[in-house]
C-alpha cells in the first residue's frame, strides 16, 4: 500500500511563478495544490492542511505575511513550515517574515537545487 503523498501548497498570483514551481516538483511524490491570494491561501490550508506551504509576499486580498500570521493563529497550521518567496529581500522585509511568523525567508530568483532541497528537508522525502 502506498503512503499518502505529502502536502505542498503553492501560493502565488503569478501564473508564471506558480507554472516554475510546478515544473520544479513535477515527478516528485507530492501532492501540489494552489491558492491565488492570502485569503485563498488560508481556507485552502486550513481545510487541506498541507505539509509545507511556499507563498509569495506581495499579493492581493491578504498579503503573504498576514496570511502567515493568520495561518499561525489556527490549530490546524499553526506547525506548518512555511516559506515566504519573494523579491523583497530588505533586512527589513527578512525580519517582517520572520515576525510574521515564517519558517524560511526565500528570495526571487531562487535556485532550483535549493529548493528541492528545502522541500526533501521539511518533508522527509
Amino acid at each position: 500500500m502506498n503512503p499518502t503523498p505529502k502536502k505542498i501548497l503553492l501560493v502565488d498570483d503569478s501564473n508564471t511563478v506558480l507554472m516554475m514551481h510546478r515544473m520544479l516538483l513535477h515527478g516528485q511524490p507530492y501532492e501540489l495544490l494552489f491558492a491565488r491570494d492570502g485569503r485563498e491561501a488560508v481556507e485552502k490550508a486550513v481545510a487541506n492542511k498541507p505539509d509545507l506551504i511556499f507563498m509569495d509576499v506581495m499579493m492581493p486580498k491578504l498579503s503573504g505575511m498576514d496570511a502567515c500570521r493568520e495561518l499561525r493563529t489556527h490549530q490546524e497550521t499553526a506547525g506548518t513550515p512555511i516559506l515566504l518567496v519573494t523579491t523583497r529581500g530588505e533586512p527589513h522585509n527578512v525580519e517582517a517574515g520572520y515576525q510574521a511568523g515564517c519558517t524560511e525567508y526565500i528570495t526571487k530568483p531562487f535556485d532550483s537545487a535549493e529548493l528541492l532541497a528545502k522541500v526533501r528537508h521539511y518533508l522527509g522525502a
